[in-house]
């Protein structure tokens, strides 16, 4: 913000100075502001303004050019990168499962007896109802 604000004034009084002079030059009398050297540069700034616009398409060419090649080029760099972190990914993932399926997880004791239990119970409902409806 101190920045802006002292670039604001400087160029203020840079303004007044230039102004101030210029009203100088007018209360002493002379009519004319401008010297007439000043007057007769401006084929020279018609041709500077020439060289400046042929160069600055010339540039701007080169440098959209530029910006297109280099976006195409990290375009597909990161196709390439995104492939490859894919595949990556994947195979750690399938590795993983492989691990995990490769060792078969015995059932705990208890859960074993508690699906026993079941089966039993489950016979011993079934030889019943076999024995009733006799």
């Amino acid at each position: 913000m101190n920045l802006i604000l002292t670039l604001f004034f400087i160029s203020l009084f840079s303004i007044i100075a230039m102004i101030g002079r210029k009203l100088v030059v007018l209360s002493n009398g002379n009519t004319r502001v401008f010297d007439t050297e000043e007057i007769s540069g401006v084929p020279f700034i018609e041709d500077l303004k020439e060289k400046t616009t042929k160069n600055i398409k010339k540039y701007g060419y080169v440098g959209l050019v530029g910006l297109m090649r280099g976006y195409f080029r990290s375009k597909n760099f990161l196709k390439i990168k995104y492939q490859e972190v894919k595949e990556k990914t994947m195979a750690f993932k399938n590795k993983k499962t492989e691990n995990i399926s490769s060792e078969k997880k015995e059932a705990s004791k208890f859960l074993k007896m508690v699906t026993d239990y079941k089966y039993k119970i489950r016979r011993i409902k079934e030889d019943i109802e076999n024995e009733e409806g006799l």
